[in-house]
């Protein structure tokens, strides 16, 4: 079974959000995405201060498979963006949930947070695509 972390938000099309101090979020793809993807040898990522609709793309992983657009769970502004993945895509690979992370947004409306699966909704959701 992939890594799981319980105090995460995720969605069906295998993204996560962390909450940050500062209220803005936090996003990356789950551990079951990079398996699934396999090694990344590219990341594309938004410009900050972009404006994003939920469910549209904002990123690009790829890998020597395949390329992934990777969506924005909740409508918000790209505020940052992790530029180490430039140079080292394969860190979304070896660290998803850490040094891989993919951007940081400040969310429209971030009630709309809790609409996403918790991480036992999302182990279900796994378990159930596996079957």
């Amino acid at each position: 079974m992939s890594e799981i972390p319980v105090e995460l938000k995720y969605t069906k099309d295998h993204e996560w959000i962390r909450e940050q101090d500062d209220g803005n979020l936090q996003l990356g793809i789950t551990d079951y995405a990079q398996v699934s993807v396999g090694d990344l040898v590219f990341v594309e990522l938004p410009e900050n201060d972009t404006a994003v609709e939920a469910g549209d793309g904002c990123a690009v992983v790829e890998s020597v498979k395949a390329a992934t657009d990777v969506y924005l769970p909740l409508s918000g502004t790209i505020v940052e963006t992790n530029d180490t993945l430039a140079d080292s895509p394969e860190l979304v690979n070896t660290d998803p949930y850490g040094d891989g992370w993919l951007m940081r947004f400040k969310p429209d409306i971030p009630a709309q947070l809790d609409e996403l699966l918790s991480s036992d909704d999302y182990e279900r959701f796994v378990a159930e695509l596996n079957e």
